[in-house]
């Protein structure tokens, strides 16, 4: 035991195999996460809002959570790998956009491709949601868009945040079917019983 042990230490430690244990390690973490975020959301979620057997709604939490990390092990995985090759075929120097195509093969093969399960759905749009803020920012900060006194950065939250309330509402009133099916599920459940009919 204690032999083997020390193999496996010898093995983590040796530089030559730093890039491949980054890849085993990124994947790991991508499944640790998946696993820590969706089934806490799933289970509140299925336990609210499904009906069903207490077998059938573990099911679906255990499905949901599996799907969830197995995803995001899958993107780390292809991610690093893609990142490692690209500095490999530059002689070892990262290139200021290879973090940028990395996460499009990743993200085409993940999540862009095939049936789209509401897991995916909803981490591509929590991802899409964190990426239109962070360009906002970026846009002021690198001065694309004037930002006189601050007044820009100032404004630009209660904007984003009353524009999204104001079309989601919109949508759920006249076009509920567009809406993803956990939104609308929770929309009705807030608002059906109270918007009077017209």
């Amino acid at each position: 035991m204690e032999a083997t042990r020390d193999v496996i230490n010898r093995l983590i430690l040796d530089p030559a195999y730093a890039d491949i244990l980054a890849v085993v390690k990124a994947a790991r973490n991508g499944a640790v996460y998946g696993a820590k975020v969706r089934f806490p959301h799933a289970l509140v979620m299925v336990f609210l809002f499904r009906s069903g057997t207490i077998r059938e709604k573990f099911k679906l939490i255990f499905r949901a959570t599996r799907t969830h990390a197995r995803n995001l092990a899958k993107f780390a995985t292809i991610y690093k790998l893609t990142c490692l090759v690209l500095r490999r075929l530059n002689h070892g120097k990262e290139r200021k956009y290879d973090t940028f195509f990395a996460g499009l093969i990743g993200g085409y093969g993940v999540f862009g491709r095939g049936i789209q399960s509401s897991v995916n759905q909803q981490i591509s749009i929590y991802v899409f949601a964190r990426v239109v803020l962070a360009l906002a920012k970026m846009s002021t900060q690198k001065h694309v868009v004037p930002d006189p006194n601050g007044s820009t950065t100032r404004n630009a939250w209660p904007v984003f945040a009353s524009l999204s309330w104001a079309f989601v509402m919109y949508i759920f009133r006249w076009y509920p079917d567009m809406l993803q099916p956990s939104l609308r599920s929770s929309m009705k459940y807030m608002y059906e019983s109270t918007i009077p009919p017209i």
